[in-house]
């Protein structure tokens, strides 16, 4: 034992010996590494790994790749871990598969996957399932020779002749519209790069609209094309100066419009083109407003709008005529109500569907046109996920959405909204033996340090033993509004199998608890998602789920700014840590119009322009708050082409930490070289990914067999 553990320190020692050579020989001499000085209401700031900023420079690229190096000799010992992980998740796979068809402008649509293949295909049925199968766009073919592919959106237009594509092959989210002619099988000659996502035919089959962004990639205009004509000759629709507004184009579902949207955290404005006479100019259907928020839905004659307007926190939803009309005086077709937040609605030719959340979970309510008459749609479980889905036909009784558990896997309904009765469609398959009956699910409220009962969704095996040595694994996100469901992963099963706990933290911040929930835990209120966080840490461990030196933690993105924080505020409640794609240097980006999100963000975060907001924003910055203290272990992710949360945050933190952390507990970078925000683009790769992650959290709290 005493041998193992030596050999151990001396491997780490010159590991870390490695590292440190590695990195001072790859990175350019310290009077080019100069540090950024800068002044915001009276601090003085200095940032010593600001030239990381600069991917243009080769030091930085070889920096990073010495940073790969030493966390690939660091994790070598994990390979046949990660490997038996990623063979458990493929076994659970069923590689070769089919969507559920849907039916839209005369034909049944699918989506194809094969086994061994990293891309679905494309293909549909007209008129009847039993009809000859024509597959329109294989991925897998667009994407040959790429190390990255996505699509920014696929449209086809109404009468099913041509596909357009928005393509992206460098993750920066850049994307290039391309035209297919299905009958012929040939591209269009017109490309249009450089675009945003966003796509809307209108009903003539030859005008396509489409968005341009700024240089922060802020979706700012919406153009229009006719197919044939020279893509100089395109026309600009409609603009949005105001860099707090993004807009959003789309075809509404009666087919009676293209709906121009443009929308901030706080206010949003609606324009409208006749989809039958898409020369026209946009008109204003709905003027923003300071501090009111709506959406809007076509039905036939008139609108359904979701608002906040007077004081609806948790919204309402008023009807206005066909021309649009004041928000205030409208007629109220949906009040506001202080236990139920409207999250949006959708509408059909003789119902309407509802999405609301309340005590935590989303419920569908359906109202019949005619009759006013409304009910809700049964769920069979206490703790659940459920997704309307694109139901793109408006002359139809049937509603579909998407339902799963912890333990029940995706399941694809069809809800008759007249005779209200469910057909299941299709359930996932998990293969391998999987048995639901095996694990349980709990929901707890834990109680927060000022009284707030934060809800934790918990997955485990059936017969765990509470006493405290369970591993955990705590996640969360918590920013944005954006509600984290108990839905199903046939990939976490690795960790559970294993005797690991999962629970879910349903933080500040999100909307799980209606609206308040996610005002509470946003601008100068912000620290509530951190100070729940840590508060369900707690309560875990006191209700015996878990221990100090048993718990690791995971979020990305916004999630990954809460693990900086919390890992900043109480080091010692957390044994292992893995940030993904993490926001953690809040103060620099957010000063930084120039990035991409940064401006609209100022709603959400706060504008350093502005004192008090900059004070609250530096309190709990990830970066800015590194300290000379023991961390926990932690590993952490990202990606050279993310445009969302550039790779020189999470960079910049761990260097940062590296000269100030007191421990010796591993601090491991991992960026891929080829991918953004979203990680590699292909299934297998992807899957890969979240092998090596799970395969360093088993190891971590001693259920990988590796020696540490």
């Amino acid at each position: 034992m005493r041998l193992t553990l030596l050999l151990t320190a001396l491997l780490t020692a010159l590991l870390t010996a490695l590292l440190a050579a590695m990195l001072d020989a790859q990175t350019p001499p310290m009077a080019e590494r100069r540090p950024h000085v800068d002044t915001l209401h009276g601090d003085v700031r200095r940032d010593d790994w600001h030239w990381l900023r600069n991917r243009e420079d080769p030091a930085v690229i070889r920096y990073l790749e010495a940073e790969n190096a030493y966390t690939e000799a660091r994790t070598a010992a994990l390979k046949p871990l990660a490997d038996r992980v990623y063979q458990e998740m493929l076994s659970r796979t069923k590689q070769t598969d089919l969507s559920v068809p849907v039916f839209r402008d005369g034909y049944w649509y699918y989506a194809k996957t094969y086994e061994g293949k990293q891309y679905p295909a494309l293909a549909r049925r007209r008129g009847s399932l039993a009809a000859p199968e024509e597959v329109y766009l294989d991925q897998n073919e667009l994407a040959a020779g790429k190390a990255f592919h996505s699509l920014g959106g696929v449209s086809t237009s109404p009468d099913g002749r041509y596909v357009a594509v928005l393509e992206d092959t460098v993750a920066l989210r850049h994307f290039t519209l391309r035209v297919k002619d299905t009958q012929t099988g040939e591209w269009l000659p017109e490309t249009i790069a450089n675009l945003i996502e966003g796509l809307a035919w209108a009903n003539d089959n030859r005008t396509l609209f489409y968005q341009k962004a700024d240089g922060a990639n802020r979706a700012n205009a919406v153009w229009r094309h006719v197919l044939g004509t020279p893509v100089a000759q395109d026309t600009e629709v409609y603009r949005d100066d105001d860099v707090l507004f993004s807009v959003d184009v789309s075809r509404t579902k009666s087919g009676a419009y293209v709906q121009i949207t443009s929308a901030s955290y706080t206010s949003a404005e609606t324009r409208v083109i006749p989809a039958d006479r898409p020369m026209e100019p946009a008109r204003v259907l709905l003027p923003r407003q300071p501090g009111v928020e709506h959406s809007a839905v076509h039905w036939g004659d008139r609108w359904l709008v979701a608002t906040n307007q007077g004081g609806a926190t948790n919204f309402k939803v008023v009807e206005l005529p066909d021309a649009g009309g004041d928000l205030a005086t409208a007629p109220i077709w949906l009040p506001t109500r202080a236990d139920a937040f409207v999250e949006g609605v959708d509408t059909f030719k003789d119902f309407a569907v509802v999405a609301e959340r309340v005590g935590g979970l989303r419920r569908l309510r359906v109202v019949d046109r005619a009759t006013k008459a409304w009910h809700h749609v049964t769920m069979p479980e206490a703790a659940y996920g459920v997704f309307p889905a694109a139901n793109p036909e408006y002359a139809t009784r049937t509603m579909r959405y998407t339902y799963s558990s912890f333990v029940t896997p995706p399941s694809v309904y069809d809800y008759d909204m007249g005779t209200r009765q469910a057909e299941l469609r299709k359930r996932e398959e998990v293969l391998g033996g999987w048995d639901a009956s095996r694990y349980e699910v709990r929901r707890l409220m834990v109680k927060a340090r000022d009284g707030a009962s934060v809800p934790v969704s918990v997955l485990m095996r059936k017969g765990t033993v509470l006493d405290g040595t369970n591993p955990l694994l705590l996640y969360a996100y918590g920013s944005y509004g954006a509600t984290q469901e108990a839905t199903f992963s046939s990939a976490r099963f690795s960790l559970v199998d294993r005797g690991m706990i999962y629970a879910l933290a349903h933080i500040r911040g999100g909307s799980e608890m209606g609206r308040r929930w996610y005002d509470d835990g946003k601008m100068l209120r912000k620290k509530n998602t951190f100070f729940d966080f840590i508060d369900v840490a707690e309560g875990l461990i006191r209700l015996k789920y878990t221990r100090k030196d048993k718990l690791v933690i995971n979020g990305g993105s916004a999630g990954g700014l809460l693990m900086g924080a919390v890992v900043n505020f109480r080091p010692d409640l957390f044994h292992a840590v893995v940030a993904d794609v993490p926001f953690v240097d809040v103060i620099n980006t957010m000063a930084d119009a120039s990035i991409p999100l940064t401006a609209q963000e100022w709603e959400q975060w706060g504008n350093p322009a502005k004192a008090e907001e900059y004070r609250y924003m530096l309190s709990y910055s990830p970066y800015d708050n590194v300290a000379a203290k023991a961390y926990p272990q932690m590993l952490v992710t990202t990606g050279l082409n993310d445009s969302q949360v550039a790779y020189w945050e999470p960079a910049k933190w761990v260097a940062k930490l590296r000269t100030m952390k007191t421990d010796r507990n591993d601090l491991l970078l991992r960026t891929n070289m080829g991918a953004g925000h979203g990680g590699a683009s292909g299934r297998y790769d992807r899957l890969k990914e979240t092998a090596f992650r799970f395969a360093w959290m088993l190891n971590s709290v001693g259920l990988g067999g590796v020696a540490q």
